[in-house]
This record gives C-alpha cells, structure tokens and sequence, in this order.
C-alpha cells in the first residue's frame, strides 16, 4: 500500500475514492490526528495512474464526473465512509525509502544477535577504531553507528531515523541520505572518540545530524517542503544538554553534539545549492 495524501474534508477524499472505482482502482482511507483522513492506494502497479489523478482532482474536486462517480458507486458501499487501517509495514514502508528501512533492519538484527549472546564479539567487529591498523578498517567509521545497547536505546533511535531519514530520502533520493549518514557517523564517532575513547555506540549522532540539516534546510530551503518544527527542535535541543548534566545515563554527548554540527554545516551547504538551482530555474 502506498500513501497518496491526507485531506481534511472525508466527503471529497470519498468522491476521489469512488471515482478511482469506477476506474476499478482501490482506494481506502483512513482518519489520522488533526481532522486529516489520509488515502492509501492498495495495489502499487496503479500508482502512476492514482497519482496523476489524484493532481487532477486536487484542481478541481467538484468536477461533474466526480460527483457522478459518487451517485455510481453509492449503492455498492456498505457504509458512508469505509475507513480501513492499513498494516504496520504498509504504514512503516510509506514512510521510508530503502536505505532507511536497510539501516533499520540492520540494527534490529544485529541487536538481536547481541541479545542471543554475541554481544562482545559485535562490539569487537563494529567499534570505532581504537587500536593500531584499524582506523584502516573502514567499516568501524560507519558501523559503530549500527550498535545499539538496551530496547530503548535502539527504540528512541530507529524512530527517530525512521521519522527524519525516511523525510530526507523520499524528498532528496537514497543518495543525499546516504551521504549524511556516512558524514555524519564518521564525525560524531570521530568526536567521541577523541573524547571517551571507543566505548560507545548508537544511530544518536546521526539523529542528530539528520535534526540539524533539515532544520536548515526549512530555515534556508523551505521550497523542498523538509524541515524540523520548533517544538522538536527544541526538544532536542534541551535533550543535548541535558545529556551533559544529568548523572544517571552513560550518554555519547559528544556524537550528539558533533553530528547536530555536522548537520547544521549540511544543511547550510544544500541549502544555498538548492537556492541557487531554483533561482536560476
């Protein structure tokens, strides 16, 4: 299943849903929070046709053919509206290209070998480089990154990753996610590091760099529709320092910090790159 749009009037998103019908295309929706109802498109290999109709009807949803569609299909309906939630995965999926949803099955499945047992023998092949000869081992830049050390460890990350990554990648592309990723593991491992020694980690650091390039991207490139709201900013914001001075939790506050950096300056670079593609458009 595939999300098309969230409306906030059913009876157009149901005119929309019998017209597709009529066209022997299934659309089913489903009320999501703040009086918006969002349309799913249930077999994939129509999306091209949905969406290009779904841009029509956005024009002009009182268009006579949509209101005869309605009267069409009114005695084949059950109900007034038909709301239908879809599946987890159908939901997860919508949200996250590829690359996101690789990264995240990587960290689950190596999350559960370490909770089998293998918890050492992970750490030991995936850790920042800290010995001699293995800053050469190029993998450790990255692959600290895929290690997570409780349930709420790898939650609190994977949603976030989710959520912020799965934003940069529909937008931008697979590659634009990829390489904030790579950047910003290698900088905010290279910063913990530096600062505690390899005993860490955790998606944290890139989380934080995916928070600082898109809420630079919404403050200089608010044209490609990415941006972190100021309540979540600041939440994050407050979490970084309170990570700082609370005594309970070992925190990489370092990685934190070195990746929201890492993202800022990001975001700063893309962002005059898209301005300037777009004034030049």
């Amino acid at each position: 299943m595939i999300r098309l749009i969230a409306l906030n009037n059913p009876r157009v998103a149901q005119a929309f849903i019998d017209y597709m019908a009529s066209r022997h295309i299934e659309i089913q929706m489903m009320p999501e929070g703040g009086n918006q109802f969002a349309l799913w498109l249930v077999d994939d290999q129509h999306q091209v046709e949905a969406e290009a109709e779904l841009n029509l009807f956005l024009q002009n949803p009182r268009d006579a053919k949509y209101q005869a569609a309605s009267w069409t299909m009114a005695e084949s309906r059950q109900s007034k509206f038909y709301y239908r939630s879809p599946s987890m995965m159908a939901m997860i999926r919508a949200k996250a290209g590829p690359l996101t949803l690789s990264v995240m099955a990587v960290c689950a499945v190596i999350f559960a070998l370490a909770f089998l047992g293998m918890g050492n023998q992970i750490f030991d092949a995936l850790h920042f480089p800290a010995h001699a000869g293995q800053q050469w081992q190029l993998w450790r830049w990255f692959s600290h990154a895929l290690l997570h050390f409780s349930v709420i460890h790898i939650a609190f990350n994977l949603l976030w990753w989710w959520q912020l990554g799965g934003d940069i990648e529909k937008r931008l592309g697979s590659g634009k996610l990829l390489q904030v990723f790579l950047i910003s593991a290698a900088l905010s491992g290279a910063g913990q590091y530096w600062v505690e020694g390899a005993n860490f980690g955790g998606l944290s650091g890139v989380v934080y760099a995916l928070v600082g390039y898109l809420w630079m991207l919404g403050l200089r490139a608010p044209h490609l529709g990415l941006g972190m709201p100021k309540p979540l900013v600041g939440f994050m914001l407050v979490w970084l320092v309170l990570g700082y001075v609370q005594p309970f939790m070992a925190i990489a506050n370092t990685a934190h910090l070195a990746g929201l950096i890492t993202g800022v300056v990001l975001g700063l670079h893309d962002a005059g790159r898209f301005q300037s593609k777009a004034t030049q458009q």
